[in-house]
Order: structure tokens, then sequence, then C-alpha cells
């Protein structure tokens, strides 16, 4: 068995697509192909079963990927140790980030890391949606909710606070808003609420049965820009809408919702230099704009 197969092993394993387990390692479908029929031909057993959808691990493939895993870490530990004798750093980190803090927060401000490490390659990947590390869709990544299984370990961000805001235009237009039971009244966005990637950005029913939204986005920019635009009233956090003079909030202090950032990191790699400086650099943003959350 050539032990350099089993990554090719590992990429189609996480995930179950041959051509995406080619994107990942950089070569096409038939190398991959080729690669997997040369470790099924070594062991003389067939790891995966191959249908429509996609690859699945079998019994034999099963039993063999946490071999497979064991000796990936044991190589990332190996980069891990020569990169720590290195000053040089450099490679690829792919940091996953919801949407809103990714785009407004942390993209204004990554080049700062690029700048002190040229050689480095920094992957933001801002979506609204939860990344799995254990496949390596990303190497590190901001969550709202802790993880609380898996191999993954978790450390505190920052709290984040969140208000109702509305254009100036909007409220000068619209019947005025004293108390929650006014919303009713409104045109509200928010979330599409089967598309909500995470429990704890399901507001709406926290403002009660009677507000649904008219507009809704599974996109918080989209969100914020519909708001900007006079159509509504939203739920933002303060650290994107304190950034724009358009808008203002609605009922002050009287409702106020609180949820926190953790960062997270499959412990696999979270030895890794390049890991450790990015995640160092997120923690010492954050911390020097505590003021906005």
């Amino acid at each position: 068995m050539r032990w350099d197969d089993l990554k090719f092993f590992l990429a189609v394993a996480r995930t179950g697509q041959l051509t995406t387990a080619a994107k990942s390692l950089k070569v096409d479908n038939a190398t991959v192909a080729r690669r997997i029929q040369a470790l099924e031909t070594a062991l003389d057993a067939r790891l995966f079963d191959r249908n429509p959808k996609g690859y699945s691990l079998t019994e034999v493939g099963q039993r063999l990927l946490p071999s497979a895993e064991a000796m990936e870490t044991t190589t990332l530990q190996a980069q891990a140790q020569l990169q720590g004798r290195d000053e040089t750093l450099e490679g690829v980190v792919r940091l996953g980030a919801p949407d809103g803090f990714g785009s407004c927060f942390l993209a204004p401000r990554i080049h700062k890391l690029a700048q002190r490490h040229r050689k480095l390659e920094l992957q933001l990947v801002a979506m609204p949606r939860v990344f799995s590390l254990s496949k390596r869709e990303a190497d590190l990544t901001v969550a709202v909710t802790r993880p609380t299984s898996g191999r993954l370990l978790a450390s505190k961000l920052t709290d984040y606070h969140l208000r109702l805001y509305a254009a100036p235009d909007y409220l000068k237009e619209n019947p005025p808003i004293r108390d929650l039971d006014d919303l009713s009244a409104q045109v509200m966005i928010g979330y599409i609420p089967d598309l909500i990637f995470d429990p704890k950005l399901d507001y709406m029913p926290i403002l009660g049965r009677k507000v649904v939204p008219q507009i809704s986005s599974s996109n918080l920019i989209a969100q914020l820009n519909a708001t900007l635009a006079g159509a509504g009233v939203c739920i933002l956090p303060d650290f994107m809408a304190g950034e724009h003079s358009g808008l203002q909030p609605v009922l002050g202090k009287a409702f106020s919702l609180t949820r926190t950032f953790w960062i997270v990191v499959h412990e696999d790699t979270a030895a890794l230099r390049r890991i450790r400086e990015t995640i160092d650099f997120v923690k010492e943003e954050v911390r020097a704009n505590k003021d906005i959350f």
C-alpha cells in the first residue's frame, strides 16, 4: 500500500464526490479515481460504494477511516513542528465566517495579517452557513453556537448586541413604533425561516406571533441594504448598523438581543503556526474594536 494514496481516500470520504475531492487536491478526477483504485487493489477490498449521488464508505472503508485520519494528524503535527522552527509563515488558511461578521468586520481588516506575512494565502469565506471542519470545508470558523461534539476546540470571541433598526424616511412615512405590539403594523425584514442556518438567528418568534417578515433573505447583508433603502424594520447587529448614519435604532434600549461569536478550530490543525497566527489576529482585532460590539 502507498501511504500517499490515503489522502485521496480521505478527500473522497469527506466530500462524497470525486469532482469535489479532485478540486480540493488540485488534480483531475481521473487521478483521484486511479489512486482510489490502487488503494483498493493493494488492500484487496472495496472502500466505497458508487451510486448516482456519489461515493459512500463501505464497512471496510469505515474501519480504515480512523487510521487514515490518525496518519493525517501525525503529518500535520510534523508540519507544525517544522513551521515552528521557520520564521517564514506561509501556506493557505481558509477562514469561514457568517456573512455579516465576515464581510463587515473581517474583510476590511484582514489585509493587516496579509501584510505581516506576505507568503500567507488567506481565503475568507463569508457565507450564511455552518462550516464542517472535519470535512476541511474551512481551517477555522467563526460560529454563533459553540460546538458540543466532534474533535473541535472553541474559544469565545465576544458577545455582540442586536437591536431594531430602520431608515429615518421609513419611520417618517409609517405609523409610530412605541412598543413591540406596534411592529405588527410595520414592514418587517428578516431571515427566510427554513433557510436559517443557526437557531440562535431565529429572532421573529421573540417579537410575537403576529410579527412576520414581509421581506426576507438568507443573507444578512441583503437585509442590511434593504433596511438602508427604507424598505422596513430589521433586527441588525450593532457592529453592522452602527457603521451607517442612514439607520436609526427603533425602541432604543427597550428591545435588545445578545448573541456570542466563537472561534472554532479542529484539534488536528490547532497546532499549525499559520492557524494559531490567524486565530490570534482575529482575537486581537475583536479586542481592539470591542466598543462596536
